[in-house]
């Protein structure tokens, strides 16, 4: 432990950073080249460089309403920096804004065409492999239902981190379903018809809610570890996150509340899309599932159900790491966790047979 004259100074220099400078977290994303673009999709190769990377490649998949920046949250505490720093042939696919326009975007879209686009682009681009999806929160069911109902798509593994199967395991919106069920289902519907979708204002404040004991005791966080640049650091790049978050398209939201919210179509293996099954045993390809051990939107249970679906995966493996639902996937302790889950999980794909 450091003493209390080097605590004192780093304090110091630490509050000259925030005052002087702005803060003292690195955001500068990293370096990408932009490979492909369409309706609600950018394709970026990521790159300390020119150089393009030879392997086998990874495309990072972010959930609607959060940034692509969950896989870039800072410097430092970055799975896309780490997946480059590793020598990895990574990309990452970024839906942009959602506007008002953009209401009458289902389900549909992102697994009928902007991921499979996606998906395809990165397998030509880099020299046709099959590309390993890693996936966030939403991201990941629709990584999976995109993989389930195109056998043909060039994809060799998906992980995917904090992705509820189950949202009757999720206690946060369990007080909801009485009043949710006492109205017929339309409790939210008059809502997001008018406003178009879920603007991202709502969404933020719902994201800031599910960890309002963090909110409430930041400021003392903060003066406690006023010596510590890393902790500082990552409030900082959280709240830069929080604060760009994009809306959901009505269409979208609608179909998320009505078929996963309240009819839990995941739970069993499958979902409903105006008619259109879409079953889980159709993913053919090995499956990391990582759960957060202190995540309220997606507790494990919620997570781990997935693990009983995947009836025709090679391989299912499922791992839990410390965090909360962000914190999971990029807080200070997943360099040491559920980075290492990946990076073990894509190394023996590599290395299978």
């Amino acid at each position: 432990m450091a003493s209390p004259p080097a605590r004192l100074a780093a304090a110091a220099s630490n509050v000259v950073g925030k005052v002087a400078r702005g803060g003292v977290a690195d955001l500068r994303p990293m370096p990408r080249v932009l490979i492909d673009q369409g309706p609600n999709r950018s394709l970026y190769r990521l790159t300390h460089g020119a150089e393009k990377q030879s392997g086998p490649p990874i495309l990072l998949v972010p959930p609607l309403a959060a940034p692509a920046l969950c896989f870039d949250l800072r410097r430092g505490c970055s799975l896309a920096e780490h997946m480059v720093d590793d020598g990895r042939n990574a990309y990452l696919v970024d839906y942009g804004n959602v506007a008002f326009s953009d209401r009458r975007l289902g389900v549909e879209h992102w697994i009928d065409d902007v991921l499979p686009r996606a998906i395809r682009k990165v397998s030509e681009d880099s020299g046709g492999q099959g590309v390993h999806l890693v996936a966030w929160c939403l991201g990941g069911i629709f990584s999976l239902l995109t993989t389930a109902d195109q056998a043909d798509l060039p994809v060799e593994s998906i992980t995917t981190i904090a992705a509820p199967f189950d949202f009757t395991a999720i206690p946060l919106i369990a007080p909801f379903r009485p009043l949710v069920d006492l109205t017929g289902g339309h409790l939210l519907t008059p809502f997001y018809r008018l406003l178009g979708g879920a603007p991202s204002s709502i969404v933020s404040r719902v994201f800031r809610v599910t960890g309002i004991n963090k909110e409430i005791t930041k400021p003392l966080a903060i003066l406690k570890n006023l010596d510590d640049r890393d902790y500082l650091a990552q409030i900082e790049a959280v709240d830069h996150f929080m604060d760009n978050m994009i809306a959901y398209p009505g269409r979208t939201f609608g179909q998320l509340y009505h078929r996963f919210f309240r009819a839990n179509d995941l739970a069993e293996g499958s979902v409903d899309l105006g008619g259109r099954i879409i079953a889980l045993s159709g993913v053919k390809v090995p499956t990391l599932v990582i759960a957060g051990q202190n995540d309220t939107i997606a507790p494990r249970a919620a997570v781990e159900r997935l693990v009983d679906l995947l009836d025709n995966a090679p391989s299912v493996r499922f791992e839990t790491a410390p965090g909360g639902h962000l914190g999971v996937l990029t807080g200070r302790k997943a360099r040491h966790t559920t980075w290492r889950y990946i990076d073990e999980f894509l190394d023996d794909q590599v290395t299978a047979p």
